[in-house]
């Protein structure tokens, strides 16, 4: 993966969940196309929001349960698409991921990061952690209107 896709919509969905949990952390599910996942740009076709179910201080970790993650998977395949990747948030702090991220990382997975401020101004990066389970590799975030559907006719 050199690149994650994702429409303005969902972008602005995203960093209003990070607005909406602020001073906690946000997280979620990234959906994409199953068929498109190994593609160079992933392309990202919905969020679907998790609660964070860090048992300690939610400001500064987040945790999806396994179980949160298997029902995700379930409702996905049901709709044709695939859990991706994931996305969380900072509050206060850079669009990176932390060394808490890292170690709880998987290869292959999709990551966004978004960093939201007291005044609800937000970045988000997106990551990639290797196989070899080494450092999150930065990862182009293309932000691209969604393909038009097509004209019956044409």
């Amino acid at each position: 993966m050199n690149a994650v896709r994702l429409s303005p919509i969902l972008l602005s969905r995203l960093e209003e969940e990070a607005r909406r949990a602020y001073p906690e952390e946000a997280c979620g599910f990234l959906l994409s196309p199953g068929t498109e996942v190994d593609a160079p740009v992933r392309p990202v076709a919905s969020i679907e929001p998790a609660p964070n179910e860090f048992p300690g201080e939610r400001r500064r970790r987040f945790v999806i349960s396994a179980d949160g993650l298997r029902e995700a998977e379930r409702r996905a395949a049901s709709q044709g698409v695939v859990v991706s990747g994931f996305y969380h948030s900072h509050p206060n702090h850079p669009a990176e991921p932390s060394a808490f991220d890292r170690d709880h990382a998987w290869p292959w997975y999709a990551y966004l990061v978004t960093s939201v401020d007291p005044e609800g101004r937000c970045a988000t990066g997106a990551f990639e952690l290797p196989s070899d389970g080494g450092s999150f590799a930065r990862r182009a975030l293309e932000i691209a209107p969604a393909p038009a559907e097509p004209t019956p006719g044409r």
